[in-house]
């Protein structure tokens, strides 16, 4: 099954479950078109293709965001692609005066797990001191029929500048920035936190020179120092090359990737061979092995480092 077509099968899943029939309906479009489903948004006079019949009564999740966000609230739904063990709907939340809000919903336990997460993280965030990192703030987070609900405020990005090149300086503030969250977390506050996912599309250079940080969901403490500064080069990488490729070049990277923090070569090596490592076990735990078998990508690259040891 093609691309456009299990993204348009969870389409049609995302509108049965936010917009339960009865009332009118009211007429959407697929954007860009549909070969090529990226949103499904309310239908404006100069929009090609057919129209997309979406139900508009009292229980819909635009008339819940309205409730709750104080506005009357129009949703523009992202067509996910397939084959994200944490695929979600997510909406963005449009008033009559702009966009209001991104919009999480979880619709399975894994992932009102990480929503809720997501949510004390950025609770948590609301209070740090943060010089370099610029996260969401919280909106809402609550339940609306069975589903955990999450808006998070816009971040001023500007078109089409997410996902591009930023500069290694403001790479490495950000990275420590984050890694010493942990000091202000409760507890003993041991080793060093990290985002969980600071890969490319989650990141963006804001005009004031900070760093625009989305999707929070996998930030974690008790991890060596760097770690998102390896999970950055491999995601990049990734684009490039297949898995197994981008994993040796993870590890022989791993020093010019590390060397900005005050790792050694041998220090860089061993935190680039745990980051692999807790990326296997994390697809694992998702049921999900998007870069295929650990065997076939993993197990040569570290394998080759113990020969190396």
């Amino acid at each position: 099954m093609n691309d456009a077509r299990v993204r348009l099968r969870y389409l049609a899943q995302t509108i049965d479950l936010l917009f339960p029939p009865g009332g009118d309906r009211r007429p959407y479009t697929l954007l860009p078109h549909s070969v090529l489903p990226r949103r499904l948004a309310p239908r404006a006079w100069w929009h090609p293709g057919r129209r997309v019949m979406v139900p508009s009564g009292e229980a819909t999740i635009e008339t819940y965001l309205s409730e709750v966000l104080g506005t009357p609230i129009r949703v523009v739904l992202h067509v996910r692609p397939a084959g994200r063990a944490n695929r979600k709907p997510i909406l963005e939340a449009h008033a009559r005066d702009g966009l209001a809000a991104f919009v999480k919903i979880g619709d399975t336990a894994p992932v009102r797990d990480l929503v809720a997460h997501e949510a004390r993280t950025l609770g948590m965030l609301a209070d740090a001191p943060l010089k370099t990192v610029v996260p969401p703030a919280v909106l809402h987070h609550g339940s609306w029929r069975g589903l955990s609900v999450l808006a998070l405020t816009p971040l001023p990005v500007r078109r089409g500048i997410r996902g591009n090149p930023v500069p290694a300086g403001l790479l490495t503030e950000a990275i420590g920035e984050i890694s010493r969250l942990s000091r202000h977390l409760p507890g003993p506050g041991e080793g060093f936190a990290w985002h969980g996912d600071f890969s490319p599309w989650n990141i963006a250079c804001a005009q004031d020179g900070r760093l625009l940080v989305w999707d929070w969901e996998r930030f974690g403490t008790g991890v060596p120092l760097g770690l998102d500064a390896v999970h950055h080069f491999f995601q990049r990488a990734l684009r490039r090359a297949d898995p197994a490729t981008a994993a040796r070049a993870c590890l022989a990277q791993a020093l010019a990737t590390l060397a900005p923090f005050g790792l050694s070569a041998a220090e860089a090596r061993l935190t680039a061979i745990r980051y692999l490592i807790t990326l296997a076990d994390r697809h694992a735990a998702d049921g999900h092995s998007p870069l295929g078998p650990p065997e076939h990508w993993l197990n040569p690259a570290v394998d080759f480092q113990e020969l190396l040891s």
